[in-house]
């Protein structure tokens, strides 16, 4: 299948935890540049890389990849990083349906399999981090939400994501965990506009990842409960078969699963595999 070569470019902001990470592997990148150079050579990267290096990736991971797409064009000067993020599902459909892309990294294992099973991977995918359901709820929680059940109350309004995302399936997981049924005033298509319902006050609570309430930062309140723990999710990510920048694409990844790039993630709030 032929992929068109263009590429749309988007600026994008790090923000929360991810920027703070930044500043700290900024700080100590002159003396300790060298893990990431060591695994992009075990990834198989050689020479130098240059050129634009376009990224799918998981709506979640928009803070802590935009902040290591900064720091990955700070290591190669010249390089730019593209990224398209959105539910995992429809990420998966654009690109086993031509859509040009170097590196895909999805919020499930069932995602990343639409793209395997295409054959649209250059090799296996690997698992660099999990992530955790929470409650997000209004500022200071005045509903006084404390458990998942407590969503299941006729007057409270609640988004989840679509049941096709990897963020919905984990909720539902969570339920039926839980033995509870729960009928969203809407399904969302990714995690960030499930979070975007509360921030706006159009939804009193979400089911979304901890790492999106840590980003949200005070435009809401996390409520944890104990039905998380059956429904983590593990984050794989792979170069994709065609890639216009292998090299690049190669680089990215090794960065993603260095100690700098693990710095980045659990900063936001990501648990390692």
């Amino acid at each position: 299948m032929t992929r068109t070569a263009r590429r749309g470019r988007r600026t994008l902001r790090a923000a929360g935890a991810g920027a703070a990470a930044l500043l700290a592997l900024s700080a100590c990148s002159s003396s300790d540049d060298s893990s990431a150079t060591s695994d992009a050579s075990a990834s198989g990267s050689s020479g130098a890389v240059s050129g634009t290096v376009t990224v799918f990736a998981a709506a979640s991971l928009k803070e802590s990849f935009t902040t290591l797409g900064e720091e990955f064009e700070k290591q190669h000067p010249g390089t730019k990083v593209t990224f398209s993020f959105g539910g995992s599902d429809s990420l998966a459909a654009s690109i086993t349906g031509g859509a040009p892309a170097d590196v895909f990294a999805s919020a499930s294992p069932k995602t990343m399999k639409i793209v395997t099973d295409a054959g649209d991977a250059s090799g296996p995918p690997a698992t660099f981090v999990r992530n955790e359901l929470e409650i997000a709820t209004l500022p200071g929680n005045p509903d006084g939400i404390s458990s998942l059940k407590d969503l299941t109350e006729s007057d409270l309004k609640v988004v989840l994501c679509d049941k096709a995302v990897p963020c919905g399936a984990a909720a539902q997981q969570a339920l039926d965990a839980a033995g509870l049924r729960l009928t969203p005033v809407s399904y969302e298509q990714d995690v960030k506009a499930a979070l975007t319902k509360v921030e706006l006050k159009e939804a009193d609570a979400a089911v979304v990842y901890k790492t999106d309430v840590r980003a949200a930062g005070d435009k809401v309140e996390g409520v944890e409960f104990p039905e998380s723990a059956d429904a983590v999710n593990d984050y794989p990510i792979v170069q994709l078969k065609d890639a216009q920048n292998a090299e690049a694409a190669r680089a990215f990844i090794a960065l993603v699963r260095s100690a700098d790039g693990r710095q980045v993630l659990t900063g936001a709030g990501f648990r390692t595999p």
